[in-house]
């Protein structure tokens, strides 16, 4: 089965002469969930600019479904939606609006448009704020937001960049549940998270990254063996473990 997600041998950052990222390798499979985790400043965020194209590798390439942005256009930037850390909303639109141009710029028909925005309006408390303006919103809602507009078009990729902060409990849970519901289905999950005790339960695979390098990747028991650890160490412990470890090689 062809990976959704190649990452062959990138190089890359904002210049040639310090590279953020070194020789990154790594896929995503479809109907897998990996978690991308790593301090701050290790080069998760600067991988995931690359990955929708934002920024171009100084060396080796990126490819969805065996297209290079590049090569694809708007195709590649279909296949996948993406939830940044920070809310980026149209501040005089509305919530509504904002699910419609969503829904538009992925070609979504009006009468599935309507099937799938009010699940996830009731699914995470927004009903009442269709008609609220960006501008109105506060953090957590603004999240909800860009959530909701990331899985009303279904795509192939999801590239999600800490997805909790700002997020209340039971929004946090309608995020795993949805993220296990599009699993099952066949989406693949790229997933950026400093709370390693929440994505240790549902990720199916982990990329460590540290000063911009790939340093262990694989399940949390391949992770554990890596890092010469007991069966039962908690994700969290086995990460600072590995880094650290790194750090002093």
């Amino acid at each position: 089965m062809q990976p959704i997600l190649e990452v062959h041998h990138v190089t890359g950052g904002y210049s040639r002469q310090q590279p953020v990222l070194h020789d990154l390798n790594f896929h995503v499979q479809p109907g897998e969930m990996v978690g991308l985790i790593g301090l701050n400043g290790a080069g998760k965020s600067t991988t995931i600019k690359h990955i929708l194209g934002l920024m171009q590798p100084h060396q080796g390439e990126i490819r969805l479904k065996g297209k290079q942005a590049e090569e694809a256009g708007q195709a590649y930037r279909q296949t996948y939606a993406y939830v940044p850390e920070s809310p980026l909303l149209y501040e005089e639109l509305t919530v509504q609006e904002h699910l419609e141009m969503a829904a538009r710029a992925y070609g979504l028909n009006p009468a599935a448009f309507e099937a799938r925005m009010k699940p996830l309006l009731r699914q995470f408390q927004m009903e009442p704020f269709t008609g609220r303006l960006a501008s109105h919103l506060s953090k957590g809602m603004r999240q909800k937001v860009m959530i909701m507009c990331a899985f009303l078009v279904q795509p192939e990729l999801y590239i999600i960049d800490e997805p909790f902060l700002g997020l209340d409990p039971l929004s946090m849970r309608s995020l795993l549940e949805l993220m296990v519901t599009v699993k099952k289905e066949g989406a693949s999950i790229l997933i950026s998270s400093h709370i390693l005790a929440t994505i240790e339960r549902y990720c199916d695979r982990f990329l460590v990254m540290h000063q911009g390098k790939l340093i262990v990747s694989g399940t949390v028991a391949d992770l554990r063996t890596a890092a010469g650890l007991p069966s039962s160490t908690p994700l969290d412990d086995v990460f600072c473990d590995l880094v650290t470890k790194d750090v002093q090689r």
